[in-house]
């Protein structure tokens, strides 16, 4: 994740952290429990939350096809069978537009819902109760580069040139593992050799 998600993120949470409070105190004042029982937050701030997920410069008043997708992927709306990726494109387009305001994005949802025959208002209670907007992985990053540095490290796997570079412990021979190095155990400082056969002519 790079700087500018993390820091979008962070604003993010600290908005629903914002309204949540902002709800609370209205909610006791009026004597009522802050939230409902499935912890759903309005429409209009999960909109927000997520129309301003990935973009930092976004004022969270539109919505990209990408953000939407990530949106629904994350409230399980998106579920490869019932609805994909290209039903959403699908509809999506149909509004031509780039991004959409949160009125056109209700209409988006009306027609996919009345399309794959589906309850608006079950769309919608999955897309308010799915929390902020997170990044997720199957791995957790540390574990998927251990892995691939594991994979790329192991000399047994090794063929040709490289593989003679290290020993069968797995460790660097160094130098001689990359240059062919004369041996010169047998050599004398100034000998010179003289065949005996010139001698005797």
């Amino acid at each position: 994740m790079s700087e500018e998600q993390a820091q979008a993120v962070e604003e993010l949470s600290q908005e629903v952290k914002d309204v949540k409070l902002e709800n609370g105190s209205a909610a006791a004042a009026n004597g009522t429990p802050s939230k409902n029982e499935d912890n759903a937050i309005p429409f209009k701030d999960a909109f927000k939350m997520f129309s301003k997920f990935g973009d930092p410069k976004s004022d969270g008043k539109q919505i990209t096809l990408s953000q939407s997708d990530k949106w629904m992927k994350q409230a399980k709306v998106i579920d490869g069978k019932k609805i994909t990726t290209t039903d959403t494109a699908i509809h999506f387009k149909k509004l031509k537009l780039v991004k959409l305001g949160i009125d056109d994005y209700q209409k988006f949802l009306e027609e996919l819902a009345k399309s794959k025959k589906v309850e608006l208002e079950d769309i919608k209670k999955k897309l308010t109760t799915c929390g902020q907007p997170g990044v997720s992985t199957h791995l957790p990053k540390s574990t998927a580069a251990a892995a691939t540095v594991g994979r790329l490290t192991d000399t047994s796997k090794y063929t040709g040139s490289h593989k003679q570079r290290f020993d069968e412990s797995g460790k660097g021979k160094g130098i001689a593992g990359r240059k062919d190095l004369v041996d010169g155990s047998g050599y004398v400082s100034g000998y010179q050799h003289k065949n005996s056969y010139d001698k005797s002519h």
